[in-house]
């Protein structure tokens, strides 16, 4: 029987949203290593949206799921309705959605909030002992809610500053490398929290999902 993973996204677009090079090569890896997937995200309020061609914040409100929906072509389901017992993994694709939408870091940094639900999902999925895959920002989310986990985001130090104040280990690494914390289940990987090519996150993609699974 093949592997079921969740794949969460934080909205459509790396400003505001999830990052869709990594999201899409997600869904492409786990297909390709034979593994079943569906997309969820939390039905609630983008922190704000952001016009990706001039970088400008937009007067307007868009929702994270409906966001998130185009990525996964319409195939997607609201968060409240992820049960971790039907998965045997979750991945997180980065993008600065995560650190907007799924918490606060992107503003507050250490001292970041983390959503409700969002919070809950991964608690629950350490406790049951799935395991988690985590890209780019995405484990600065990890580390705020499990704290003493080993984690990469490749090698930026005010970010990896920020995991080792919220209780994290940090590893540095670069393009295609991913960190494998066993004891507590958890596969992180750079991509774009470097400066990357799309080979390069496409590698580094594939690397994170083959070790996902294999865990």
């Amino acid at each position: 029987m093949s592997k079921r993973v969740a794949v969460i996204l934080a909205g459509c677009g790396v400003y505001d949203g999830a990052e869709i090079h990594e999201a899409t090569l997600t869904l492409l890896a786990l297909e390709r290593n034979k593994a079943a997937y569906q997309c969820f995200a939390p039905d609630i309020s983008q922190a704000h949206v952001i016009n990706h061609l001039t970088g400008e914040e937009m007067k307007e409100n868009r929702n994270v799921l409906i966001e998130s929906a185009r990525i996964a072509r319409g195939r997607i389901k609201p968060l409240i309705q992820f049960r971790a017992d039907d998965f045997d993994a979750v991945i997180f694709p980065g993008g600065f959605g995560v650190a907007k939408n799924f918490c606060s870091f992107a503003f507050d940094g250490k001292e970041c909030v983390v959503d409700p639900e969002i919070y809950y999902t991964i608690r629950e999925l350490h406790s049951l002992g799935k395991t988690i895959g985590a890209m780019c920002i995405s484990p600065a989310l990890i580390v705020k809610i499990l704290g003493d986990v080993k984690v990469t985001i490749g090698s930026d130090p005010d970010t990896a500053l920020a995991i080792k104040a919220m209780g994290g280990q940090h590893i540095v690494t670069t393009h295609g490398e991913v960190i494998i914390d066993t004891e507590n289940k958890i596969v992180t990987t750079p991509c774009y929290m470097l400066d990357a090519s799309l080979g390069q996150i496409a590698e580094g993609t594939e690397n994170l999902v083959r070790a996902v699974l294999e865990l």
